[in-house]
């Protein structure tokens, strides 16, 4: 998910490095990958979990936010963009969270500012995937932090109700990101949606 800047072509390389048949999980951004990969090949997906993700395109008006920080980021100001304008929403606020931004930081660092951009550029072009969670037919985990405010518990509330049977799991005392908050709930869950039966009844 580095290398692309539309979503489809992040979704193709999954598809061209994955096994024949898997189970699919998408965090995030990731999960707006996971759904497209969904919608290209649907018959190679087992199960689906998609955690603290949106079908739904950018507005006009979100997608126009991220040209600034674009610019920024181009300009040498990611860590800024990132410490100002992304963290202040991702995290429930606690002793821990001072450490979850600076993991979230590092990784920023680390990735730079061209797959910033590359990802951001996606981000404002993705399509409406809100048929292909209505088409789905596969056992499919939907999980959120109680508290996130950019993927909230009422969106995948929505979502759950566009896929057949569905899990919704809320996660507490976290926001967008359960994966650092509650390691332990998220992988539960995830243990659970993995353990459980490939058949939907």
């Amino acid at each position: 998910m580095t290398r692309h800047d539309t979503i489809e072509a992040m979704a193709e390389e999954v598809l061209e490095n994955a096994p024949d048949r898997f189970a699919l999980v998408g965090f995030s951004m990731g999960g707006i990958v996971a759904m497209e990969v969904l919608r290209q090949r649907a018959d190679r997906v087992l199960k689906l979990a998609l955690l603290d993700t949106t079908p739904i395109p950018e507005t006009p008006e979100i997608a126009a936010t991220r040209e600034p920080q674009i610019v920024a980021a181009r300009a040498g100001r990611l860590e800024e963009v990132i410490r100002e304008e992304h963290l202040p929403n991702c995290f429930a606020s606690g002793a821990s969270s001072y450490a979850h931004k600076s993991t979230v930081l590092d990784m920023a660092r680390d990735l730079g500012p061209a797959v910033f951009v590359r990802q951001s550029r996606a981000l404002q072009r993705r399509k409406d995937q809100q048929a292909t969670l209505r088409d789905a037919r596969l056992p499919t985990l939907l999980l959120c932090g109680r508290h996130d405010k950019l993927c909230s518990v009422k969106r995948h509330q929505s979502m759950a109700g566009l896929v057949a049977g569905a899990a919704l799991e809320v996660i507490d005392d976290a926001a967008h990101f359960p994966t650092l908050e509650q390691p332990e709930a998220t992988t539960e869950a995830l243990q659970r949606w993995l353990s459980g039966t490939l058949l939907l009844t």
